[in-house]
């Protein structure tokens, strides 16, 4: 990471080729967007939330993004499905890449609820989720309660 916020020419060009064959692979697999290309969404439904919460403009995507990911291996903690240092890997990557790791503050957690309840992977009044089962691995869920993606937020603000 130290590399990559240095702007180093060779370690960009690694990133940016890997990212982008990782992309094509997973799109590739599912053009018509049917289940496994869903998983480039992981961070975004609370993403995109912060976003028209805030105003767009306010965050860049990436970074709501980025905050996104955070509140995702939270969760996913909290399901039981990676370990509590899976998640310290996870926001210490992203601490690292100089990107949010909590939810916004001006945010209550009814809002981000209710802001998250029109995102497009809303299906039949049910909000899947895009988590995780491990690093590299994220499904889309709806196997969790109400409380459980209550308690994900609260966990996601600044101490």
């Amino acid at each position: 990471m130290p590399v990559l916020l240095k702007r180093d020419a060779a370690a960009l060009a690694h990133a940016i080729e890997t990212s982008c064959r990782n992309k094509a692979e997973v799109v590739a697999a599912d053009e018509k967007e049917s289940g496994q290309r869903a998983l480039l969404n992981l961070g975004h439904t609370f993403g995109h939330a912060i976003e028209a919460g805030l105003g767009y403009g306010a965050w860049l995507h990436g970074e709501a993004v980025a905050a996104g990911m955070c509140m995702a291996a939270i969760m996913s903690k909290q399901l039981g499905w990676i370990s509590n240092d899976d998640v310290e890997r996870i926001i210490s990557l992203i601490e690292q890449a100089k990107l949010p790791v909590n939810a916004p503050a001006e945010l209550g957690v009814e809002r981000f609820i209710e802001l998250m309840s029109v995102d497009k992977k809303v299906m039949d009044g049910v909000l899947r989720l895009v988590l995780m089962q491990d690093i590299g691995h994220a499904v889309i869920t709806n196997d969790y309660t109400q409380q459980q993606l209550i308690e994900a937020i609260r966990s996601s603000y600044p101490a």
